[in-house]
């Protein structure tokens, strides 16, 4: 694999010239003509999109409408409130409401149901399309029924990943799906586009999450592709399947771009020809020339089978590298745990190794990465005839949806699996997001799912647990449960693939799928259960700000899990206030009640009363203010707290982990970047200030309180440096914060308070 140092230009699809001091001699040796480069950016496939979804008439900075939506039930209640507080009438374009998060009703009593119920009626009300539990998980059921050829989608999931269908989507906390309930736009600057050239073949037994796995390691740490597009082109393409694609496509969320899109071809065709809807597809292909901002070349015949070891994607070796380099890759992992878990409880891996060999605990293949019908297939040929053995191991295979699920159960694929001791279930998110299937203490899975964060296996560091994920292609998986729990490459079976033709059958969508057909019903009652709270109301940006530093975290990386857990929250997505006493629980217990702490101050503000009575240290703090600024009172001051931590916001895109942070009376988060774009994006929707502050020694430290002069009048005149001072006990020490590039509206939402309030006028 290479990654080139510049821009690449592609010429008739099949030729790479750099973009260095001999590009212009061999393009014109290799064209005939002098090619502009400006005019060639305009060639790949992911600017044409863009340009026809585009509303501002300026390429540069973009307002996009989408052509669809997508949620899940971890995030639609949310998203629908908001915009029902803020005017929604109707679902302005298709809406699908998918339940495959919180489909195991077994938390909470009636709270997932309740939820669910919600989003039936709200898909009556509004005119969506509402998917029941265990039918279908969001991105299969957008795949087969809602992507189309040139078409944009934005999901309230960080894997709204369609672009192996000729269809740009983009995954983004719930905010920005509001935005496009109310008719409004999603607006970015025109982000860099990033060609994926792919030539050669995989070998027998290499599957789309070795491809995925080996592009996230090279490209994850050095940021190459971050907030862009990935453009998957070259005739490496062409010898692909259109469900291996898939499986490559939906894993590019782990790289931190922005969206992707690859050319489609015939293959694609007899995709949505399979699914009915041969009219959606449409031939993608980039110029004659087409620019791009870099280049990732990819030789297919060269990938090998891949591991991502715990905790994170990019983690990765080779399985030959792994079991040639055992003992030292595990003592790394092992140094790399310890910080990733901050000490908080023994790890090791080292006692997995039996016979000189890494023994699992567990093979997962699921959901929207794992859970296609080739995966399953191949899988399934692998194991025929054997046993997966009585002893630790088990594995569990979750179909993306009934239609695989059905046609799995029609080629007897479903019973040769079930034969060897595995078990079938239906399809379920819990295995990516810590519900369902967790390992026990200790325990080792190997997971054909998108993501190995700690915890998300579904342990709690807060009682003492760990369990870890290790990501791997089904076919691997398949060929370790084979091996009866001891690690083996695809490769090294003898293995005959059937390569069964898939039928799509939408009977059970057509029979319990509530597809409104655009057609809203203002006089249905939305059913709201007892947990379903409206937001807290929430203040404007004051003139003043006084925060106080509530948790400071130095990990490299903090994920959007940390910052709000996944799994055993997921039924209080639809409580503000429920959820957000779960609060970095995971990375800093003390949050949540340092938090309230100090947002009694800004409630005691709210009511006219004094802020130093609700909390009697702020009258020292106040008092060294003072000093200095001597017209800061009551009227123009604002109270409330912030963390810092070095890179968060890595993962989903959940809106919650801004929100819980709001609601708990945060103003702020300081970083010295923002892991994505969909996590800034949430602050600021949610009225957070994300400030920067450059690397180095910190100014302050944690429970410090921080002065913020003028903050307000800063964010309206667009400063690029705002003046912060830290309150020390011999008077204010200055230091410098930077609030990045902001829209307009971004700068209006942040002065509001919230996107509610941006909304409401």
């Amino acid at each position: 694999m290479k990654l080139y140092e510049n821009g690449v230009y592609l010429v008739n699809g099949t030729t790479l010239i750099e973009d260095n001091h001999e590009a212009s001699a061999k393009l014109a040796a290799t064209c005939g003509k002098t090619v502009d480069k400006e005019e060639a950016r305009k060639s790949t496939i992911a600017y044409g999109i863009l340009k026809e979804h585009n509303t501002s008439g300026n390429m540069s900075d973009l307002k996009i409408k989408f052509d669809k939506l997508v949620s899940h039930d971890i995030t639609y209640v949310g998203i629908i409130q908001t915009a029902r507080a803020s005017g929604l009438e109707k679902f302005p374009i298709p809406y699908a409401l998918t339940n495959c998060h919180n489909s195991l009703c077994a938390v909470g009593g009636t709270i997932n149901e309740d939820d669910h119920m919600f989003g039936l009626t709200c898909a009556k009300k509004y005119g969506g399309i509402y998917v029941p539990p265990h039918q279908a998980v969001i991105h299969q059921f957008a795949r087969e029924m809602m992507a189309g050829g040139g078409k944009m989608i934005l999901g309230s999931d960080s894997h709204t990943r369609y672009g192996a269908l000729g269809t740009m989507a983009v995954g983004e906390g719930g905010p920005e799906l509001v935005k496009q309930l109310l008719n409004k736009t999603y607006d970015i600057s025109l982000p860099g586009i990033i060609g994926v050239y792919m030539t050669g073949k995989p070998a027998k037994g290499v599957g789309p999450q070795d491809v995925a796995l080996a592009i996230i390691g090279e490209v994850f740490d050095k940021g190459y592709v971050k907030n862009k597009v990935m453009e998957f082109v070259g005739p490496g393409v062409d010898g692909l399947s259109v469900d291996f694609r898939i499986g490559v496509d939906v894993m590019t969320t782990e790289t931190t771009c922005l969206s992707s899109i690859w050319k489609t071809d015939n293959k694609t065709r007899e995709y949505y020809d399979i699914h009915g809807r041969v009219s959606e597809y449409k031939e993608l292909n980039p110029g004659e020339v087409a620019y791009y901002d870099g280049m990732i070349e990819i030789n297919l015949d060269e990938i090998k089978p891949m591991i991502a070891m715990p905790f994170h994607p990019s983690n990765t070796y080779t399985i030959e590298e792994l079991n040639a380099n055992l003992m030292d890759i595990l003592d790394d992992c092992e140094k790399r745990a310890r910080v990733s878990l901050d000490g908080q409880v023994d790890f090791t891996l080292k006692d997995k190794v039996r016979n000189g060999r890494l023994y699992v605990d567990q093979g997962i293949i699921a959901g929207c990465a794992g859970g296609g019908f080739e995966n399953i297939s191949d899988a399934a040929d692998i194991l025929r005839g054997s046993s997966i053995g009585p002893d630790e191991f088990t594995l569990s295979v979750y179909p993306a949806s009934t239609p695989i699920y059905m046609e799995l159960v029609k080629n007897g694929c479903a019973a040769d699996l079930m034969a060897t001791g595995a078990i079938i279930k239906t399809a379920f998110c819990g295995p990516c997001f810590g519900a369902g299937d967790t390992p026990s203490n200790n325990g080792f899975s190997i997971r054909h799912s998108t993501r190995n964060f700690p915890n998300r296996e579904g342990s709690k560091l807060q009682n003492g647990q760990i369990a870890s994920v290790a990501l791997m292609d089904a076919r691997s998986i398949a060929a370790t449960a084979a091996n009866k729990g001891y690690l083996t490459a695809a490769t090294d079976m003898d293995v005959t693939y059937n390569n069964p033709k898939y039928f799509f059958n939408d009977t059970i969508y057509k029979n319990r799928v509530f597809d409104s057909k655009a057609e809203a019903n203002p006089k249905q009652e939305i059913h709201f259960g007892p947990n379903i709270k409206d937001w807290p109301k929430m203040s404007a940006l004051p003139e003043n700000m006084v925060l106080q530093v509530v948790s400071e975290i130095h990990d490299p990386v903090t994920t959007t899990d940390e910052l709000i857990p996944s799994g055993e929250t997921s039924s209080y997505r639809s409580n503000p206030l429920g959820l957000a006493e779960f609060t970095l629980s995971r990375k800093d217990p003390e949050y949540v009640g340092r938090a309230k702490h100090i947002q009694a101050a800004q409630k005691a503000l709210e009511a006219g009363e004094c802020a130093g009575e609700a909390v009697p240290e702020l009258k020292a703090v106040m008092s060294k203010i003072k000093e200095k600024y001597t017209n800061v009172c009551h009227d123009n001051l604002g109270v409330g707290s912030t963390i810092f931590a070095v890179k968060p916001g890595d993962g989903s895109a959940r809106e919650q982990a801004a929100s819980c942070q709001k609601v708990l009376g945060g103003w702020a988060n300081i970083a010295n970047d923002y892991a994505t774009k969909r996590y800034r994006s949430n602050l600021i929707n949610w009225g957070m200030l994300p400030f920067v502050i450059d690397e180095g020694e910190l100014p302050f430290k944690n429970l410090d309180y921080i002065f913020l002069p003028g903050i307000r009048e800063a964010v309206i005149e667009k400063r690029e440096i705002i003046e912060a001072y830290v309150v020390k006990d011999t008077g204010l020490e200055k230091f410098d914060l930077r609030l990045g590039q902001l829209t307009d509206d971004e700068r209006e939402i942040i002065l509001k308070g919230c996107l509610i309030n941006y909304y409401r006028g």
